[in-house]
């Protein structure tokens, strides 16, 4: 039989395909934009019906059609791998919750861990002429969620771009139970590459200014990462490479500009290596079916091992708060979960171990408080009762603020809570001397 006459016996409708999730199922929702959109409306429709539903994804670009319907936690919970605002959001409403993990563990986690994965379902390209659909921007994990799934439905999007890559970018039709054609919604594009702000310009012209010809970059998600790479397509740097978790839209500036060749990088020359993608339309057009980017799951990229093999590693990350012994919270604010560990804890590592490497923890020193109305220091003497180590003071390098760059490699506590407290909020400077006299991290021969 055929490839086109499989997938004509194979394809449905979405209402009929959603059949297949019943009352007590394990769901997977696939990742980031490449969450289903037709049969994710379809399971809203019948969602009523079920209970118990336990529904695993992650990065949520849109609200889903079955967040909206009444008492959602009498019917299903969410479970994150990493949460956007949208799954934050779900938290307060009572049916979403965090996976906690190292991103680089997720395929071996489905393969080696995850006892039970009845259903799986999202978007992918359409299907070529030797039987394979592409998983576009979203790969990451998603082989391993393939190989583990009792029943797989794939909703085909027009619109999502081929994602060329190495392996495990793909399923076969003989492996997909049923294939659902949608409307074909634009992809969901995601925030983070308006214009900069005066801080992200100010982290940014203290940052690339450290990153060497030939390096090797990893971007964060949000604006002043996008701000960082801007600039770096307006330098005169060259033979740039990307190794990343995240395709983000400062790597297309940079590619566009001429300064990225990759062919300085160990592994994978010439190439652009991510684990997945999100951004705008722009992104998108460039990943389509281009040769230089190459998606490659999660567990590849993210390896700690791989990345310390690349000299120069430059790795570029946020943080919500600091604490004076020099630990980054980047997932929660005290108890309030805000987003995941993400791949943070092994670039972080695996740029402090890369010869000429540099890990960069980059914030602005400061935030305005919405509750209180108050200015708020995010270098704080410890860290708010409750919230997450994401990267431990062990591995800080460098951390970024606004008012300076601190190096805290080989730093003594003394040294270390000098060299932040600089960087801090002026307003914040002389308590947070204090609380380092009470902690026993204060020289009285320091600099006020």
């Amino acid at each position: 039989m055929s490839y086109q006459e499989q997938y004509k016996q194979k394809l449905t409708s979405a209402q009929e395909a959603v059949k297949a999730v019943k009352s007590g199922d394990w769901l997977d929702y696939g990742w980031s934009v490449c969450s289903p959109n037709a049969l994710d409306k379809a399971l809203a429709e019948r969602m009523g019906e079920l209970t118990d539903v336990n529904i695993r994804g992650g990065i949520l670009t849109r609200r889903p059609a079955i967040f909206e319907i009444p008492d959602p936690a009498g019917h299903f919970t969410w479970n994150s791998w990493h949460m956007s605002g949208i799954e934050r959001k779900a938290i307060s409403e009572g049916f979403a919750y965090y996976i906690p993990l190292r991103y680089s563990e997720l395929p071996g986690w489905y393969r080696n861990c995850i006892q039970t994965l009845d259903v799986a379902m999202f978007q992918v390209a359409p299907m070529d002429e030797h039987g394979y659909f592409n998983f576009g921007p979203g790969g990451s994990h998603l082989k391993a969620v393939c190989e583990c799934a009792k029943t797989i439905i794939v909703e085909v999007n027009e619109n999502m771009p081929v994602c060329l890559g190495g392996f495990e970018n793909w399923v076969h039709i003989d492996d997909v139970a049923m294939i659902v054609e949608g409307g074909n919604p634009p992809m969901e594009t995601l925030g983070g590459s308006g214009a900069a702000s005066e801080v992200d310009l100010a982290v940014a012209n203290l940052v690339v200014p450290e990153i060497p010809n030939g390096a090797c970059l990893q971007l964060g998600i949000g604006s002043m990462p996008n701000a960082i790479g801007k600039m770096v397509a307006e330098s005169d740097l060259k033979d740039l490479g990307v190794h990343t978790e995240m395709y983000v839209d400062a790597f297309v500036d940079m590619s566009l500009a001429g300064r990225i060749t990759g062919l300085a990088k160990p592994f994978d020359r010439g190439r652009q290596t991510y684990a997945f993608a999100a951004g705008s339309q722009k992104l998108y057009d460039f990943l389509n079916n281009n040769p230089q980017c190459m998606a490659a799951p999660v567990g590849y990229v993210n390896d700690i091992a791989r990345v310390s093999q690349i000299d120069n590693f430059i790795s570029i990350n946020g943080a919500v708060d600091i604490d004076l012994f020099g630990q980054v919270s980047s997932e929660s604010s005290g108890t309030r979960h805000i987003s995941g560990a993400g791949g943070q804890q092994d670039f972080v590592m695996g740029a402090y171990l890369s010869k000429g490497g540099k890990s960069f923890i980059c914030c602005s020193s400061s935030y305005m408080d919405k509750k209180s109305g108050q200015l708020k220091s995010r270098i704080r003497p410890t860290l708010l009762e409750g919230s997450v180590v994401t990267a431990t003071r062990t591995n800080l390098h460098w951390l970024v603020t606004e008012y300076g760059k601190f190096n805290a490699k080989g730093r003594s506590t003394w040294e270390r809570a000098e060299g932040l407290i600089g960087i801090a909020h002026p307003q914040f400077r002389e308590e947070l001397i204090a609380a380092a006299e009470k902690m026993h991290i204060w020289r009285r021969s320091n600099k006020r």
